[in-house]
C-alpha cells in the first residue's frame, strides 16, 4: 500500500493537471506539483502513525502527478526547435542525478541510529519540492500557454526575451494560429478521440507502456546480487546504486548531446539493439549459472564481473534512449489544442505501469526466473520496430509544425488530412530565431 498509493495518485492527479495546465498555465501546475510534494515530505519526515505515512506518500505521488504532466510541456515550449531535444532532456537528467544522490544519501542514513534515519531519508525530498516550488515561483509562463489564455502582447515580449531577438513574427503568428485551432476546442478529453488525433494518441499511450516494459526493473532488481558475488557484500546495495546510477547520469549526457544532433528515431532504436542484446547475454550467463530451479550458489567473481558489465551497458543503452525520450517524444508531438489531455494521458499510462509491472515483477520472477529478460527482450523487439515503422523523426521541427510531420508519414498521412491543421492560416518556421 505504501510504495503503490505513490503511483496511483500520480496517475489520478496527472488527469486533473490537464485542466488546470491549459486554462491556468504549466507555471501553476508546477507550482501546485511543487507544493504538494513539499507537504508530503514534511508528513511522511515527521509521521509519527503509519497513516501518516500513507497520506504523505500519496501527496508525494499528487505532486510527481502535477509535475510530470507540466514540466515536459514547459520545457518543449520554452526551447529553440533546434535545441529542444537537448533542454527536455534536463527533466530527465534531474531524475537521474536525484536518484543516485538520494540512494547515496538513503545507505548512509540507514546506518543512523535512533529512528532518524528513515525520517531523514523520506524528509530529505523535501529539497527537490523546494527547488520546484521556488522555480515555478520565478520562472515566466510559456508564450503558448499566455497566447491560449488571451495574453498575446505579454506573450510576444516573453517570446522576445526567451529567443533573444525583436523579431519573432513568424513564431509569434504560429503560435497565434495554434491558439486560434486551440480555442475551438471546447472537449479536448473528447477530441482526442477523432480520427485525425490517432497518430497522437497512439504514441500517448504507447511510448510509455513500452518505456515501462523495457526491463529496467528486472535489471535493477539483479543488480545488488551481482555486486554482492564480485566481493563487495555488505556494500553490495551502495555500489550497485552508485556504479549503475553514474551510468545512468553520463548515459543521459550522452543523449542531451546526441538528441538534437542524431535525432530521436537513432537513439530509440540503437538503444533498444544494445538494450536487446544485453538481455539474450544476461539471460543466458545467469540462466547458465542459476540454473532452472533459480539457485546459483556462489558466482565465480568474473563470471560476475562480466555480467555487471553487460547490465552496465544495458542501463547506458536505456539513459540514452527509452529513458529520457519517453517524456521527450510526447511532450513535443501534440498539437496546442490537446497538449495538455494527451501529456497527461501519457503520464497516466506510465504511472498505471510503473503500478503493475512492481505489483507482479515479484511473482514473475519467482515463476519465470531468467526467462524473465527474455520476456522483456521481447517487448524491446515489438517496440524497436514500432519506433522504425511507425514513430517520425521529430528533430529540428517547431513544435506548432509538428502537424506536418504526421502528413508526410507514410502510415499515418492517412488519418491526418491536409486542411486539419491550417486554420486559414499558413506556419512558417518561426521558431528559427534563436
Amino acid at each position: 500500500m505504501f510504495t503503490s498509493s505513490l503511483y496511483l495518485a500520480a496517475l489520478l492527479s496527472s488527469l486533473v493537471a490537464s485542466t488546470i495546465t491549459r486554462r491556468f498555465g504549466r507555471k501553476l501546475s508546477m507550482l501546485f506539483g511543487g507544493l504538494l510534494f513539499l507537504v508530503g515530505a514534511l508528513i511522511n519526515g515527521f509521521a509519527q502513525h503509519v497513516w501518516m505515512l500513507i497520506v504523505g506518500r500519496i501527496l508525494l505521488g499528487f505532486g510527481i502527478g502535477f509535475a510530470t504532466q507540466a514540466v515536459p510541456l514547459y520545457l518543449s515550449e520554452m526551447a529553440p526547435y533546434k535545441y529542444r531535444g537537448a533542454l527536455n532532456i534536463g527533466f530527465q537528467l534531474s531524475i537521474t542525478v536525484g536518484i543516485l544522490v538520494a540512494n547515496v544519501l538513503n545507505y548512509f542514513f540507514a546506518k543512523i541510529k535512533g529512528g532518524w534515519g528513515w525520517r531523514l531519508s523520506l524528509g530529505g525530498a523535501m529539497v527537490p519540492a523546494l527547488i520546484i516550488t521556488i522555480g515555478s515561483l520565478i520562472l515566466p509562463d510559456t508564450p503558448n500557454s499566455m497566447i491560449e489564455r488571451g495574453d498575446r502582447e505579454k506573450a510576444k515580449a516573453q517570446l522576445q526575451k526567451v529567443r533573444g531577438v525583436d523579431d519573432v513574427d513568424e513564431e509569434f503568428n504560429d503560435l497565434v494560429a495554434a491558439s486560434e485551432a486551440s480555442s475551438t476546442v471546447e472537449h479536448p478529453w473528447k477530441n482526442l478521440l477523432q480520427r485525425k488525433y490517432r497518430p497522437h494518441l497512439t504514441m500517448a499511450v504507447l511510448i510509455p507502456f513500452f518505456q515501462q516494459l523495457t526491463g529496467i526493473n528486472v535489471i535493477m532488481f539483479y543488480a545488488p546480487v551481482l555486486f554482492s558475488s564480485i566481493g563487495f557484500k555488505d556494500d553490495a546495495a551502495l555500489m550497485s546504486a552508485v556504479i549503475t546510477g553514474v551510468v545512468n547520469v553520463v548515459a543521459t549526457c550522452v543523449s542531451i548531446y546526441g538528441v538534437d544532433k542524431w535525432g530521436r528515431r537513432a537513439l530509440f532504436l540503437e538503444g533498444g539493439v544494445q538494450m536487446l542484446i544485453c538481455q539474450a547475454i544476461v539471460a543466458i550467463a545467469i540462466g547458465a549459472k542459476f540454473g532452472i530451479d533459480g539457485n546459483p550458489g556462489d558466482l565465480p567473481q568474473w563470471y560476475a564481473i562480466v555480467v555487471v558489465l553487460f547490465i552496465c551497458i544495458y542501463v547506458a543503452a536505456f539513459a540514452w534512449s527509452w529513458g529520457p525520450l519517453g517524456w521527450l517524444v510526447p511532450s513535443e508531438i501534440f498539437p496546442l489544442e490537446i497538449r495538455s489531455a494527451a501529456q497527461s494521458i501519457t503520464v497516466a499510462v506510465n504511472m498505471l505501469f510503473t503500478f503493475l509491472i512492481a505489483q507482479v515483477f515479484l511473482q514473475m520472477l519467482c515463476h519465470m526466473k531468467f526467462g524473465l529478460f527474455i520476456f522483456f527482450a521481447f517487448f524491446v523487439l515489438f517496440m524497436s520496430f514500432f519506433v522504425f515503422f511507425l514513430l517520425p523523426e521529430t528533430k529540428g521541427i517547431p513544435i506548432e509544425e509538428m502537424p506536418k510531420v504526421w502528413k508526410a508519414h507514410p502510415f499515418w498521412a492517412r488519418f491526418v488530412q491536409h486542411d486539419d491543421y491550417d486554420n486559414g492560416v499558413q506556419m512558417g518556421k518561426g521558431s528559427s530565431q534563436v
